[in-house]
């Protein structure tokens, strides 16, 4: 007990009340004192812990118009995302190329994609993006669009067995693959679809396997069906009144022959394919291939020759790629992106850096807006470098929404990699795509600004 809950028990003797009276007042004056001092010491711990009034009212960011505010100030494009997990969860063999060369991992294996996918959740990009859920598996009717129904026979009949099969022989896959191929089909018709219904101003699809090398017959090059070309099909079929033209840019670092073969006489579709020279398949992706019949002229192909780099690129945009799309007013723009041609992936020999896909992306998305009203939709393809495609693949997205540069994610390897050598344009590239922008008449007047 305190003292005067003691002392209120005796509350009747004469003692309690002498005390009471003696008591009470200098009670009471300790009390005010001690709260008094409560109250002083509280208010000294607010005062020295308050963050500091600003002197000035904040500046707007560097990416926001001159006399915009925060209600006025353009809110980021709505960019679609279409992950599932078990499209990390397709296998192909191991590789072995004789009893002399140890086996090794397949370099179309899961880890470039989930890494990529794990930098936009940590980076907290992945919050800022619309996930498109339910994904259901394309039905075999969808993959007829574009492949014969024996090879679509073929794959689900390896597929069953359980040590899986073979679309070629560097095209290997484990038991399920065909349904998680399904299912990456089934993911690119729900981004196109979501699109075209306006549920997003664009989309990306981080899918595998890919699809650019898979033809009408036959699986190639780690791609067993052609995502992108049953995308543009199902498009076609679905809305015949809205998209009667697609243009395809494929910028993966191997020609996109799927692809090619697929549209070479369909005149519908625009295919431009900017790729090295002669590095897979051998022999495709030539110059002089340019479409047949009254498809003559639909097939841009623009081989670059090995150690091209970001001015390159840029120069093959500026003369071809877009001019190209210009002229050929698409209704909606597909795109293969690769993200093989940067300076640290095994499998080709170019320099390209974050940025240079960056601004690949970004001008895509600003001639979507001008000649198609800004339905574009991007494919994950190739891309074997484990440190850098997260990188890349991000640097797309960001310029997909629109991000300022205050917002994006830094790359740690960019200024490596812009000091290499080469990085500008060489003459023995620009003759290259001067080439090709004289063979199809494509003039720079023509450019998306």
């Amino acid at each position: 007990m305190y003292p005067t809950q003691r002392l209120s028990i005796h509350s009747n003797s004469k003692f309690s009340q002498s005390m009471k009276k003696r008591s009470t007042p200098k009670a009471i004056t300790l009390l005010s004192i001690l709260l008094a001092a409560v109250f002083i010491v509280t208010t000294c711990l607010e005062i020295v812990h308050a963050e500091p009034a600003p002197s000035n009212p904040p500046m707007p960011s560097s990416n926001q118009p001159h006399g915009a505010t925060d209600a006025t100030k353009p809110s980021p494009r709505k960019v679609g995302y279409v992950f599932e997990e078990m499209y990390m969860w397709h296998t192909p063999w191991i590789v072995q190329f004789s009893p002399l060369v140890q086996p090794f991992q397949h370099w179309e294996h899961a880890e470039t994609k989930r890494r990529l996918h794990n930098l936009l959740l940590v980076s907290k990009i992945y919050d800022k993006l619309t996930h498109l859920q339910p994904i259901h598996p394309a039905s075999a009717s969808d993959m007829e669009l574009v492949h014969t129904k024996e090879y679509i026979q073929s794959i689900q009949m390896q597929s069953a067995r359980m040590e899986g099969g073979f679309a070629d022989e560097e095209t290997t896959f484990s038991q399920y693959a065909y349904d998680i191929a399904a299912l990456a089909v089934g993911g690119t018709i729900s981004a196109v679809d979501s699109v075209m219904q306006k549920d997003v101003d664009s989309a990306y699809v981080l899918c595998r396997p890919p699809g650019h090398h898979a033809s009408s017959h036959t699986g190639e090059g780690f791609c067993i069906f052609n995502n992108v070309a049953i995308a543009a099909r199902h498009l076609l079929k679905k809305y015949p009144n809205d998209i009667k033209k697609i243009a395809i840019v494929d910028y993966d670092v191997h020609h996109g022959n799927g692809s090619e073969e697929i549209f070479y006489k369909d005149e519908n579709v625009l295919f431009v394919s900017v790729h090295q020279d002669s590095n897979f398949p051998t022999g495709s992706g030539k110059i002089q291939d340019i479409g047949e019949g009254s498809a003559k002229g639909s097939t841009i192909n623009i081989p670059l020759p090995p150690g091209s780099g970001g001015g390159a690129y840029r120069y093959t945009f500026e003369k071809v790629v877009l001019p190209a799309l210009k002229r050929f007013q698409p209704d909606f723009i597909l795109v293969s992106s690769g993200l093989d041609a940067s300076y640290a992936d095994p499998l080709s020999a170019m320099i390209l850096t974050s940025e240079d896909f960056r601004f690949m992306a970004s001008s895509l998305v600003n001639a979507s807006n001008e000649l198609c009203n800004g339905r574009i939709v991007f494919l994950h393809e190739g891309g074997y470098s484990e440190s850098y495609v997260p990188f890349c693949g991000a640097a797309v997205i960001e310029a997909m929404m629109g991000l300022g540069s205050e917002e994006c994610i830094k790359d740690p390897f960019l200024e490596e990699a812009a000091r290499w050598g080469g990085q500008g344009l060489q003459e023995h590239q620009s003759r290259v795509i001067d080439e090709v922008a004289a063979l199809h008449t494509l003039t720079d007047s023509s450019c998306v600004p």
